[in-house]
């Protein structure tokens, strides 16, 4: 890798995470030695980007916690690769999020340029997506889910632990676990104190606790 494409690599690291990062980390990511990195940060300092160095454990590289940073630029290739992987997401269920997802899509699409959003069209019309999709989840536990999860809040909610038993449960989602055909959800009950996974498809009920 060139310098310059190196250097806008490097920015582009920075940019994303504000948690430091180590000489030693970036060295490795990028294949170059020690000495090259340090050389890389210091002219990126020079260019007037606002990097600090952090010592101690969780220290490295890393912007300027005041450091605004400027808008997202796609090009409408790096735009095709995110719809298209929400627009799978969304078709064959592999994340119980989807209007998250097609409002974050929609957020892409319109950071480009008309010219931009025309070849986006046109790329992703060429993709299509095949396999039987995960099982259906009713909107309502869906968006219960997703606020419960993002917000770290209680969820009550109906499980159907057969076809003839329900079973209510008072839980808070630990973390959830995506599976080809299914989603489940690791939780701790909230009455007993133990640990428990639920099939998000068996979940016929779902309410958000404060």
């Amino acid at each position: 890798m060139r310098k310059k494409s190196r250097l806008f690599a490097l920015a582009e690291v920075l940019r994303a995470r504000r948690t430091g990062i180590t000489a030693a980390e970036l060295a490795d990511r990028f294949g170059v030695t020690l000495r090259t990195i340090y050389r890389d940060i210091e002219a990126l300092q020079d260019a007037g980007m606002p990097i600090r160095a952090d010592r101690g454990r969780g220290g490295g590289y890393a912007l300027d916690k005041n450091y605004q940073l400027p808008p997202v630029n796609f090009t409408a290739r790096e735009a095709a690769l995110i719809v298209a992987l929400s627009r799978m997401a969304s078709e064959q269920r592999l994340l119980p999020f989807p209007h998250m997802i097609e409002r974050a899509a929609d957020k892409v699409r319109a950071a480009l340029s008309t010219s931009a959003q025309r070849e986006l069209l046109t790329l992703v019309g060429e993709l299509q997506f095949v396999g039987v999709p995960a099982l259906p989840i009713p909107a309502g536990v869906r968006d219960a889910i997703e606020t419960a999860w993002f917000e770290s809040r209680p969820l009550r909610i109906l499980y159907a632990k057969s076809a003839w038993q329900m079973s209510p449960r008072l839980v808070r989602i630990r973390n959830l676990v995506f599976d080809r055909a299914q989603t489940l959800l690791n939780c701790v009950d909230l009455e007993t104190n133990q640990d428990r996974q639920f099939r998000l498809d068996r979940i016929k009920q779902a309410t958000v606790q404060d």
